[in-house]
């Protein structure tokens, strides 16, 4: 599998010296469909997309021995107690893109950025010009896997795009950051200026009561103005923030905020302060989203170059842009260090860009699993974020069952021993890495998984090798 590509290579280089070129980059394209790794990836199981949701697959989270997986259509629950036989135990049609998803005890919370006639799930799509319109987060109750219960709509302004969850230190609610942006004076409910989050609170012991609590000013200052020039060379305004990462034992979060990136002080989950910004004008076009390495010292940011649908992994676009940029926290401060992108080019039909991703648990190692839509899974050590390095990839060849420029992975998380893709066409994917560097998380067990709201990795998790 992986090594079509590696013979091709170097049939290539041997060619080269002979004084005879080969076309390397066409050669150097899987077939449609193909699967290429490296040697220390496995592919356990795929698991296609539920007949009931016709739409892409998107984010997910994980709890216990499930994964939840959104869906612009709904989301489903799969059974993951035996990887290999991952399984679908139920699935939720509730339209509404983009579902990203989270879990905090027996509630689920999708964020819906898709102006709806009202907040049902049997609503239809309504311009955002109508006053009447609904957007936002919905709550579920998923004490019962195989048939979840829809229980609130929590309104927000611009609706919500992504969300993260912020428990208290009392275990008594559950704050929601909702991150949002794209306002218009022609939204009533999302005009601008836009340079907010919105906080709901939910009370863990009555979470039909949750609500909008705050909605901070995070850039008084109206944040970057961004520059209006032709793809690729625009830079996003700041209007509101696309991710926000909350890191709540440390008191930290890190947004990215479309125009910049940015610390945040959470100690008081009710009124977040911005500690640093930070922009890079030169190769950054679309702060996406945010990671902090386990110690809290270190956040990687990725660049959205060309918002998910364009052919950013290629030779035109270079190593520098929709890449991830690491940055050091030095003294309260972002201090940049490298960019990293993956080095595979992609063909001109696959959209390709950093995308969602989480850590590996290995004390003493920074180590990330990240999606990259038709880039694949790659997984990166940024122990030096000076010199951060590629050590496994995962992909197929360009997804011919859908229209080009409209698949791949939309997030890989690791959990408790194993990588899980959520492809937006091809259902879900389960890979195991067999890597030294990596082989002492198979012993750390996590309850649960919210990529956004990051927790430190039990200290002796070495477990059984």
């Amino acid at each position: 599998m992986f090594t079509r590509r590696r013979v091709l290579i170097l049939v290539a280089a041997l060619a080269a010296l002979a004084g005879t070129t080969l076309p390397v980059q066409a050669a150097d394209i899987p077939a449609p469909g193909e699967i290429v790794m490296s040697p220390n990836i496995k592919h356990v199981t795929n698991v296609p997309k539920p007949e009931a949701l016709a739409d892409i697959h998107t984010d997910m989270a994980f709890q216990g021995h499930y994964a939840y997986v959104g869906n612009y259509s709904g989301f489903s629950i799969y059974d993951i107690r035996k990887p290999k036989r991952t399984s679908l135990v139920s699935s939720v049609v509730c339209p509404g893109g983009q579902m990203d998803v989270s879990v905090h005890g027996d509630l689920l919370f999708g964020s819906v950025d898709s102006s709806r006639n009202d907040d049902s799930c049997n609503s239809t799509s309504q311009p955002a010009s109508v006053k009447e319109s609904w957007e936002g987060v919905r709550i579920f109750d998923i004490s019962d896997k195989a048939h979840p219960k829809y229980i609130k709509a929590v309104e927000t302004n611009c609706g919500s795009h992504t969300h993260t969850l912020v428990p208290d230190r009392w275990g008594r609610n559950v704050y929601i950051y909702v991150s949002s942006y794209g306002p218009s004076d022609a939204f009533p409910d999302c005009t601008t200026p836009h340079d907010l989050i919105s906080i709901i609170k939910v009370p863990l012991r009555d979470p039909s009561a949750a609500s909008v609590i705050a909605t901070p000013n995070l850039f008084p200052d109206g944040g970057y103005p961004g520059k209006q020039l032709p793809y690729p060379e625009g830079r996003s305004a700041t209007t509101g923030c696309h991710d926000i990462t909350a890191y709540p034992e440390k008191g930290i979060a890190a947004g990215a905020c479309m125009g910049e990136g940015i610390l945040l002080d959470i100690r008081d989950p009710e009124r977040p302060r911005v500690t640093a910004t930070v922009r890079d004008e030169r190769n950054f076009a679309f702060w996406h989203s945010a990671t902090f390495n386990n110690e809290g010292t270190k956040v990687i940011f990725t660049d959205e170059l060309g918002g998910g649908g364009a052919a950013t992994c290629n030779e035109a676009i270079g190593p520098e842009r929709g890449a991830n940029a690491y940055y050091d926290i030095v003294r309260g401060r972002l201090v940049f260090r490298s960019y990293f992108k993956i080095s595979r080019h992609q063909d001109d039909s696959e959209n390709c860009v950093a995308h969602n991703g989480s850590l590996i648990p290995v004390k003493g190692r920074d180590i990330m699993v990240q999606a990259w839509y038709q880039g694949g899974i790659s997984v990166v050590d940024f122990t030096d974020s000076a010199h951060p390095e590629e050590i496994a990839y995962f992909e197929r060849g360009p997804d011919n069952t859908a229209p080009a420029l409209s698949g791949g992975f939309w997030s890989a998380y690791y959990y408790n021993g194993h990588i899980y893709g959520s492809d937006f066409n091809q259902g879900l994917d389960v890979l195991k890495i067999n890597d030294w560097r990596t082989n002492r998380a198979n012993g750390v067990k996590m309850r649960e998984l919210n990529a956004q709201t990051q927790t430190s990795y039990p200290e002796h998790g070495h477990g059984h090798h």
